[in-house]
């Protein structure tokens, strides 16, 4: 049943790194130095400021402003790059593992696979409810197909939300679940 759980594993990572492929997080967005500093941080355009056009925001009529701050705040800023970077990372570290306790069958390194596959789906699922709280948190008014290289458009790269296909997701999920049943099963029941 480990080799099951070994090819399983391989599987998901696979579909988990095409669904990485497909979506618009390719590292071959052009980042200009002027959006790599914070917006807080930049110096006050010099000259009169252009009149902007008022905009009529969709709000909901009992909600006070501190609720709508806090709808539209991220939970933790930066967190989806590092979600991004220990997702991956600690389910090929679970993988290695895994692999080992599929080689020699030493109960020890089923359960660090085991914990490291719930700590990869803990952190997947954290990573999908961040991308789905920032699509949510797009202003209406932004045209969604904006193009992020494009160095006229002054957005921040960090609000950038990711797209990803639902059917890839939805496999990696899947995926990810019956490999994290079928390695719970195979620790408990094989034995060292």
């Amino acid at each position: 049943m480990a080799v099951v759980v070994l090819v399983l594993w391989v599987f998901t990572a696979g579909a988990g790194f095409s669904v990485l492929i497909t979506s618009n997080l390719k590292g071959d967005r052009v980042v200009s130095a002027a959006q790599l500093v914070p917006a807080d941080a930049r110096p006050a355009a010099q000259g009169p400021a252009a009149p902007v056009a008022p905009v009529a925001p969709t709000k909901d009529r009992f909600a006070p402003p501190s609720l709508v701050a806090a709808r539209n705040a991220p939970v933790v800023p930066g967190a989806r790059a590092l979600l991004e970077f220990a997702h991956p990372a600690l389910g090929i570290i679970g993988l290695a593992f895994w692999l080992g306790f599929t080689l020699v069958h030493y109960r020890v390194l089923g359960w660090i696979g085991f914990g490291l596959a719930a700590a990869t789906a803990c952190v997947g699922l954290t990573w999908f409810a961040a991308n789905v709280r920032a699509a949510h948190r797009r202003d209406p008014a932004e045209p969604a197909d904006r193009d992020p290289a494009d160095p006229a458009d002054p957005a921040d790269p960090a609000d950038i939300v990711p797209s990803f296909r639902g059917r890839l997701v939805a496999l990696h999920g899947a995926g990810a679940t019956l490999t994290f049943v079928l390695a719970a099963l195979s620790a408990v029941v094989l034995r060292g």
